[in-house]
């Protein structure tokens, strides 16, 4: 897919997990989301987390999101300690959560517009961003007119407008067909590579880690705990019928499997 744009942007940071745990209040006591977590991600790394439904994936994204506080151990971003939300990461879910009542324009401005950004350079900026997700023509079209895949290309690029060090997605492709979901693997690549960002990135499909990630990090049932770690040197761009794409989910499947036995 051809780009008509360069979008210059801030690339990414790393991160670091340092003893990193979780415990939330429940019912009947305390419920153990996260066991203590080690980890580093290198600036504009692209790591995908794997695992079971409540295995704490999502609990490690909004950890770093700034939005829950480790039971213990801290995390960084950029060599500066989390402690609460912040413009240099952002994360997107699988509803992507677009604003009805502004279209593709002022939905990508938004952010743009909270931060005090003149009006013609904002929109400046958010034609550079529609543009770089392929959505150009789309300005003026509202949420109602558009499919699952154009209202997460929308997503994105709300996201990238603030300029964020880090990407937190959360299966943002899960509620997508196949076909669209593929195509989303080929755009979310190419945005990748644009703006070299820091992407961790929770999915429960196996090609799509191995098709996405430069590793595969491998979950196990609550408490969650990273049990093993794939490095993914297939060439890109990857197509989920490659044999060795194959070969490697087959690998990873039989790790889930025997962590979930």
């Amino acid at each position: 897919m051809e780009k008509s744009v360069v979008v210059q942007q801030q690339g990414g940071v790393p991160l670091r997990f340092a003893g990193v745990s979780k415990t939330f209040a429940g019912r009947a006591g305390p419920v153990e989301a996260l066991l203590p977590t080690t980890l580093e991600v290198a600036a504009g790394e692209f790591v995908c987390l794997l695992g079971p439904s409540g295995c704490g994936k999502s609990t490690l994204l909004s950890l770093v999101a700034g939005l829950e506080v480790p039971s213990s151990g801290s995390i960084t971003a950029g060599g500066r300690p989390v402690q609460g939300p912040g413009a240099d990461r952002v994360l997107l879910f699988q509803d992507a959560a677009l604003f009805p009542w502004l279209d593709v324009q002022g939905n990508v401005a938004f952010g743009l517009r909270q931060q005090g950004v003149p009006a013609a350079q904002r929109a400046a900026r958010a034609q550079e961003l529609i543009e770089l997700v392929n959505l150009k023509g789309f300005e003026r079209s509202f949420v109602h007119q558009l499919s699952g895949g154009m209202r997460q290309r929308v997503a994105i690029a709300r996201a990238l407008a603030i300029e964020p060090a880090v990407l937190l997605m959360d299966e943002p492709f899960g509620a997508l067909d196949a076909l669209t979901r593929d195509r989303m693997h080929s755009e979310l690549e190419t945005i990748w590579r644009a703006t070299g960002k820091t992407v961790l990135f929770v999915t429960h499909n196996v090609r799509e880690a191995i098709a996405l990630g430069d590793r595969v990090l491998v979950m196990s049932p609550r408490p969650g705990r990273i049990v093993r770690e794939f490095r993914v040197s297939l060439p890109r761009p990857r197509s989920l019928e490659d044999h060795a794409l194959v070969d490697l989910a087959r690998e990873i499947l039989a790790v889930l499997y025997q962590k979930a036995g």
